[in-house]
């Protein structure tokens, strides 16, 4: 889930959550809202968290760094 579909989620969580007041038989409208905004704050956290692990590098190399020759021991 990327971080634009969870910012929408949210939104349309919102709006069904706080600006509808029409009823539908047997759904209620306000607790499909507050799952969308549930789901979307959790794929927005998700979505971030992966983004900056994708940029972590955990090895560093020094570009100026030669190995040395030989067989290694």
């Amino acid at each position: 889930m990327t971080i634009g579909s969870s910012i929408f989620l949210i939104a349309l969580g919102a709006i069904l959550r706080y600006a509808v007041t029409a009823s539908v038989a047997g759904v209620d409208i306000q607790v499909v809202g507050l799952i969308l905004m549930i789901a979307g704050a959790i794929g927005l956290v998700v979505g971030i968290f992966m983004m900056t692990a994708a940029r972590r590098d955990p090895t560093y190399r020094d570009p100026d760094y030669r190995d040395p020759p030989g067989p290694v021991r």
